[in-house]
């Protein structure tokens, strides 16, 4: 299904917005309230296809969880403790999710029983062996299909001993399956992070009072150990700052325009977003910070203004991974260039994200040049409407229809249903805005 945006370069937006809940953080509550002991409460959790995979896999281990009539984002999770899951009486469908399936595999390689994971066709092309090796370390019998190291992954777990692991590449789905695995070894694991990434799962943990430590110099050590049971908690869970960025953009390069987004997680492993912003001549504002389940949340201001193309430091891509399809959207809105390197985690997404979001601006007349592990874009560009495709990418979707709002003309969009994929309501809450 297309979605048709009409241009609005010369409009003074200004209003309100709020996001849904934070998917990163969503998943986490998920599994962790699963292997708790007690109630888990998740208020303004993600309805959204991944987050429903991850609710769907969690009931096939024997988890109970529902969502009480009368409160819309609500969800109580019955949790069995870390002995409670039960085997699967079928393959476990992680969809479109590359965090369910990651996360699935460290939890599951400690139960005393076999799984198999699976997902679409996007997840059976995304690379496993980051997580297959730290696993197989462990102890756990893992493997993808045909002897390869691609989805379906057949599992069958056991007692695990904990390890000490230096993370070679910048992922915090790979440090998550290790921690969640950790809760099941013998031993304490330690895992070394040359490039620190999102931090929710240490934060949930030690929300639950799991036994967890995290140091900062030099470069980042997370030391667990296991043997404490996990509580059953009250998880708040903020605004999916990734879901926020699609509207910081919507306004950040149209001067006179205002945007003030609400009760958004400002989780200083996410926020690379901002201070890069900041950098090309951003005008933002933190409001009302405060600290709700663990986490940072604000309210994020933003004033339009004019901006300037910068290099963009490799060491900030894994807190802006997310975002990078959207840097190069502003990119073409700002005086002059704009460069993106060590980005190559993002030809192993949903899609190759840099293929796709190069081709798709070139075709509205973006000057952009792909590169290997990035791109390069001069601007500013006058954007023109043009017909493009999403590759059933969400972020790539959504990153388009704030291209489109900046170009002249229509733009058609096609795919538009994958947006649903983490932010389901995107669309109703852009025309809201801009009306």
């Amino acid at each position: 299904m297309d979605v048709t945006i009409e241009g609005i370069k010369g409009k003074n937006i200004r209003g309100t917005v709020s996001v849904p809940g934070d998917k990163s953080i969503t998943h986490r509550g998920l599994v962790l309230g699963s292997i708790a002991e007690g109630v888990t409460v998740i208020n303004n959790f993600l309805d959204s296809l991944d987050c429903k995979n991850t609710i769907a896999c969690m009931q096939s281990l024997g988890i109970q969880i529902k969502k009480p009539v009368h409160r819309s984002n609500f969800i109580e999770i019955q949790g069995k403790g870390l002995t409670g899951l039960q085997e699967p009486n079928d393959i476990l469908q992680a969809g479109n999710s590359g965090t369910t399936i990651r996360l699935l595999s460290g939890l599951l390689s400690g139960q005393k029983f076999n799984s198999i994971l699976d997902g679409d066709d996007s997840i059976r092309k995304r690379p496993m062996q980051r997580i297959i090796q730290p696993l197989s370390l462990m102890g756990a019998q893992i493997k993808g299909t045909n002897q390869t190291d691609f989805a379906p992954l057949s599992i069958t777990g056991g007692q695990l001993r904990g390890i000490n692991y230096t993370l070679p590449v910048a992922s915090a789905q790979v440090k998550s399956a290790i921690l969640f695995a950790s809760l099941f070894a013998k031993g304490e694991t330690v895992i070394y992070e040359p490039v620190t990434t999102r931090d929710h799962t240490e934060r949930m943990l030690a929300l639950m009072q799991a036994d967890i430590q995290s140091t900062t110099t030099p470069g980042k050590k997370i030391t667990i150990k296991p043997g404490k049971k996990l509580k059953g908690s009250y998880i708040n869970i903020p605004g999916d700052f990734s879901s926020a960025s699609y509207f910081i953009a919507l306004v950040c390069a149209r001067e006179g325009a205002e945007i003030i987004v609400k009760n958004v997680g400002i989780n200083p492993t996410r926020t690379g977003f901002l201070t890069v912003l900041k950098e090309m001549g951003a005008n933002i504002t933190l409001l009302n910070k405060k600290i709700i389940s663990n986490e940072p949340v604000a309210d994020i201001k933003v004033d339009g203004a004019s901006l300037r193309g910068i290099s963009i430091d490799k060491k900030v891509i894994p807190s802006i991974i997310d975002e990078l399809p959207l840097m190069a959207v502003i990119a073409t809105q700002a005086k002059g260039k704009t460069i993106v390197k060590g980005a190559q985690e993002l030809r192993v997404k949903e899609t190759d994200r840099i293929k796709a979001i190069v081709r798709e601006l070139a075709k509205m007349g973006a000057n952009i040049l792909e590169n290997e592990d990035g791109f390069e874009i001069m601007g500013p560009t006058d954007l023109r409407g043009d017909t493009l495709n999403s590759y059933f990418d969400h972020r790539i979707a959504m990153s388009l229809v704030v291209a489109a709002s900046y170009a002249g003309g229509k733009t058609v969009i096609g795919q538009r249903e994958c947006i649903n994929i983490s932010y389901p309501d995107f669309l109703k809450s852009y025309f809201k805005l801009i009306a």
